[in-house]
């Protein structure tokens, strides 16, 4: 890999200008660590944009512990984060975007909104953040290597590389690639000897014909309910929200969260080979219709990924990679995810200030060491 080095690595190249990369440079800017992002877009956010229909659930406004509880799904736990989570809850998120002059507006059930009903008012506080406090950003240019040296990492793009201390991945995971989320994360895990869960749609759509979806093809139901239920009859998880008919069949906050749910009981069943039906039965507008082992819309569409950089291989404590030092993961890149909700945007925020804090407090430390010397 040809290089073109600087004299000196900058401290931390954050891969991804998403939610977790545009958190993470806020918190290196508040710390005064130099960093650069790279972003394959051609601006910052575009995934954010498009969060809950343009309005952006930034955050929940319920207890951590209530949060991480939230979390598991299928049988399966979400205690990963959890520390992140308690460092930076909820109350703290939503203290932490007042302060940069975001007017908020709390729904019934907690989640959080900006006041003006616009995703680009979030982004636009980054934005603003980060040019206050010059932190270099690079759009239109997609990493296309990641090379680990004994004094750091060569970030290379197509033209140019650059030597940084420590990198953070925060990519996303494969759910709308024409947003930027192409997976390319995954790739330099596994190409630095990380082990990637399977990819599989989460928070999505199921495709159904029954004539009572498709005939209100176009309506919302505020009211609805999902329930999973097994083989057996029994039930097993349930939720109520809106219920959204489509053309294709499905979809709407209570569809997508009993959808997450099984995806999540499914790659258990699947690790312990016993597999089991599953039926989805929606409730809306006076109609119940069944779907059994229903089939999700394709990953592209799904809100979130999951699947990703397999937890056991990642220090939840730092954020820090098992297997290489000087490497972090934040957010969507990672085996985790939430149900919809602003579950998912918290998620990448607490990884990624756990990510940037541990990657401060240790550069502090070895700053100490070399002036003892």
């Amino acid at each position: 890999m040809k290089t073109n080095l600087t004299h000196r690595p900058v401290a931390l190249a954050i891969i991804g200008g998403g939610a977790a990369g545009m958190f993470a440079a806020a918190v290196a800017a508040e710390r005064q660590l130099p960093c650069v992002v790279f972003e394959r877009k051609a601006r910052l956010g575009s995934k954010v944009l498009m969060t809950a229909n343009g309005r952006c659930n930034f955050t929940k406004d319920i207890p951590p512990d209530v949060f991480i509880r939230d979390l598991a799904a299928g049988g399966e736990r979400g205690d990963f984060a959890a520390a992140a989570i308690r460092e930076l809850p909820p109350r703290k998120i939503i203290q932490g975007f007042r302060s940069l002059g975001v007017a908020v507006r709390r729904q019934p059930d907690g989640r959080m909104f900006p006041a003006d009903g616009k995703a680009a008012t979030i982004v636009h506080a980054f934005g603003d953040l980060l040019r206050d406090s010059e932190v270099p950003i690079i759009v239109n240019a997609p990493v296309i290597g990641l090379q680990p040296q004994k004094n750091g990492f060569i970030v290379a793009t197509r033209a140019f590389t650059l030597w940084a201390e420590t990198v953070l991945v925060a990519t996303g995971g494969l759910s709308y690639p024409k947003l930027g989320s192409v997976g390319d994360g995954h790739d330099f895990a596994r190409a630095l000897g990380h082990r990637i869960i399977p990819p599989r749609a989460g928070l999505i759509g199921v495709e159904t014909a029954d004539p009572r979806v498709t005939r209100r093809a176009g309506r919302r139901f505020e009211n609805g309910c999902a329930r999973v239920f097994d083989g057996a009859g029994r039930l097993l998880y349930t939720y109520a929200g809106e219920v959204d008919c489509e053309t294709f069949g499905l979809s709407g906050a209570a569809v997508y969260n009993a959808e997450r749910w099984m995806e999540h009981g499914k790659r258990l069943a699947e690790r312990s080979s016993v597999l089991s039906t599953l039926s989805l039965e929606v409730e809306f507008d006076g109609e119940c219709v069944r779907v059994d082992n229903p089939v999700p819309r394709p990953l592209k569409e799904a809100i979130v990924t999951i699947g990703g950089v397999a937890t056991d291989e990642v220090d939840p404590e730092t954020m820090e990679s098992r297997r290489v030092p000087g490497l972090y993961f934040a957010g969507e890149v990672l085996d985790i995810d939430g149900p919809t909700g602003g579950y998912n945007l918290t998620l990448a925020f607490a990884t990624a200030r756990k990510a940037v804090v541990a990657i401060a407090q240790k550069r502090a430390g070895a700053a100490v060491g070399r002036r003892k010397i």
